[in-house]
């Protein structure tokens, strides 16, 4: 009889903001959305909106450094064999080594061991405060030698035109990137935070995805930087 019919089940999002479905902690389904699923979609289209704004942001920076370089080409060659390469190289390995760390947390937490996530979180967050250590020792290496930024130039081995606009470029590039690792630092560490109350699972893991993912984007940043700055 249709009176005597099994109720439906609730949508896994509405159940979600209840902590009635699922196991999905309470809390996650914002109210303007019928379904996880939605929610889900929508949040990741304006994690990609606003990446795309962040690498035009740099991509500023890169067109600069290209017109400049062409403009003094002796005077960028000569102040980049000045650069600390080591430095760059080390903290190239750093993040590179902490991109894998970050997936290996979101792999953790989807597969519902949780400890193992927030090893990898931390784990990422002591390789994002190496990388600013040494940055800071970089920094410092720089500001003795006098390679400073624009008028602040007084690097007497290098004299040519175009060195202090390289270190300009170089410190706003390499500055303004180590504000965005203190940025995802400071999500990262939130995150591993709620890792290890149960927040993320192999039934909701978004949120974590979602910091991973500007983590990916700060090493991308860096993958550019490296070369144009210390290699080339």
């Amino acid at each position: 009889m249709q009176g005597s019919s099994t109720p439906a089940a609730p949508v896994a999002g509405h159940g979600a903001a209840h902590g009635q479905s699922n196991g999905i902690p309470e809390g996650i389904l914002g109210h303007h959305f019928e379904s996880l699923q939605q929610q889900n979609e929508a949040v990741r289209m304006g994690m990609w909106l606003f990446l795309a704004t962040e690498i035009l942001l740099f991509a500023g920076l890169f067109t600069a450094y290209a017109y400049y370089r062409f403009q003094f080409p002796d005077g960028f060659a000569q102040a980049s064999r000045h650069v600390d390469l080591w430095a760059g190289t080390l903290n190239t390995f750093v993040l590179i080594t902490s991109s894998l760390s970050v997936a290996l947390a979101i792999h953790y937490a989807r597969t519902d061991r949780r400890r193992l996530a927030v090893f990898c979180l931390a784990a990422t967050l002591v390789m994002g405060l190496a990388f600013l250590g040494v940055k800071s020792l970089e920094y410092l290496h720089k500001f003795q030698e006098g390679a400073l930024p624009g008028r602040y130039y007084h690097f007497e081995e290098v004299q040519e035109p175009g060195a202090p606009m390289y270190f300009t470029i170089y410190f706003l590039s390499t500055g303004l990137h180590a504000i965005h690792v203190i940025v995802g630092m400071t999500v990262l560490a939130v995150l591993m935070v709620k890792t290890a109350r149960g927040r993320f699972s192999s039934r909701y893991y978004t949120g974590l995805e979602l910091g991973g993912l500007y983590w990916h984007l700060v090493d991308l940043i860096w993958i550019f930087l490296y070369p144009l700055l210390y290699l080339i």
